[in-house]
C-alpha cells in the first residue's frame, strides 16, 4: 500500500531481510568459532546492549519530559510503567509464551529437517531438553527482545504506517543486521526465527500508525524510550548471564508509559 512517501510496510520487510542475511552470515561464521570465542562474543553483545540501554534510559531526565510532567514525575512514571506492565505481562505469562513460541518454531524446523511423519508433533520433533533446542530458543528470545523493545521499533513502525517514510526502520534494519551476525555466531538459527516476532510487532505497530493518523507527543516518546532502555538493561543482564530477567513479561510497560504521561499532564 502506498501512502505519502513510500510503500507502507517496506521498513519491516527490509528489517526481516537484513536479519535473515545477518543470521546466515553469523551461522556460517559461528561454525568456525570455538565455544570460548562465542562466549566472549555474547559478553560483548551484552555490554553493548547495556550501553544502548543506558543511552535510552537517560531520556528519563530529558527536558521535554520533565517540562511536561514536572521534575519529580518522570522517574515515578518509569517505575509505575514497569510495575504495572510487569503485573500485566506476568498475568499473561508473556515470557513463557515467547519461549513456547521459540520452541514451537524450533520443533517445526526440526521436523522438516528430519522428515518426521505428519503425525509427529512439533514438540516431539524438537525435544525441549535437547541442547540444540535450548540454544535455538535462547537465540530466538534474546534476538526478539533486542530487535523489538527499542524506541526505533515503536516510532519507526508508527511513522511507516503514518506514511512519513520508513527511514527510521531502515536504520534499525541496518543495526539489526549487524547484530544478527554476532547473535547468530553464538546462538545459531534461532536468531533468524526472530523475524516472526519482528513481523508481528512491527507489522502490528505499522497498522496502528495507519489507523491513528498522528504521532505521539515528545513527552510520551521520551517516556517510552526511557522504559525501553530499562527493558534493554534486562536483556543485557540475560546476555551477561547475571540474571535471567523475564523481559518479555515487562513489555506491556511500553504501552503503560505514554498512558501515565498523559494522565500526569492532564492532572497538572
Amino acid at each position: 500500500m502506498w501512502k505519502g512517501t513510500g510503500v507502507i510496510g517496506s521498513g519491516t520487510l527490509v528489517n526481516v531481510l537484513t536479519v535473515l542475511v545477518g543470521s546466515g552470515l553469523g551461522v556460517a561464521l559461528g561454525a568456525r568459532l570455538p565455544e570460548r570465542v562465542r562466549r566472549v562474543v555474547t559478553d560483548g553483545l551484552g555490554l553493548v546492549t547495556l550501553l544502548v540501554a543506558a543511552t535510552a534510559a537517560a531520556d528519563v531526565v530529558a527536558p521535554g519530559l520533565t517540562e511536561a510532567t514536572g521534575r519529580g514525575a518522570p522517574m515515578l512514571i518509569v517505575l509505575g510503567s514497569v510495575l504495572v506492565g510487569g503485573i500485566v505481562g506476568s498475568a499473561l505469562d508473556l515470557d513463557g509464551r515467547l519461549v513456547a513460541l521459540g520452541r514451537a518454531v524450533h520443533g517445526v524446523a526440526a521436523r522438516r529437517r528430519s522428515g518426521a511423519s505428519e503425525g509427529a508433533t512439533a514438540t516431539d520433533a524438537g525435544d525441549a531438553t535437547a541442547p540444540e533446542a535450548d540454544r535455538f530458543v535462547a537465540g530466538f528470545v534474546a534476538a526478539s527482545l533486542v530487535f523489538c523493545t527499542g524506541p526505533l521499533t515503536v516510532l519507526g513502525s508508527l511513522n511507516d504506517g503514518l506514511g512519513n517514510g520508513a527511514e527510521q526502520l531502515y536504520l534499525k534494519a541496518t543495526l539489526d543486521g549487524f547484530a544478527a551476525v554476532a547473535f547468530a555466531a553464538t546462538f545459531g538459527w534461532g536468531v533468524a526465527a526472530s523475524i516472526v516476532t519482528i513481523v508481528v510487532v512491527q507489522g502490528g505497530l505499522t497498522l496502528v500508525g495507519l489507523a491513528v493518523g498522528d504521532v505521539l507527543p515528545e513527552a510520551h516518546v521520551l517516556a517510552l524510550s526511557a522504559v525501553g532502555g530499562v527493558l534493554l538493561i534486562g536483556v543485557a543482564l540475560r546476555l551477561l548471564a547475571i540474571k535471567d530477567v523475564a523481559v518479555a513479561s515487562l513489555l506491556p510497560a511500553l504501552v503503560v508509559a505514554p498512558v501515565l504521561v498523559e494522565a500526569v499532564v492532564r492532572l497538572r
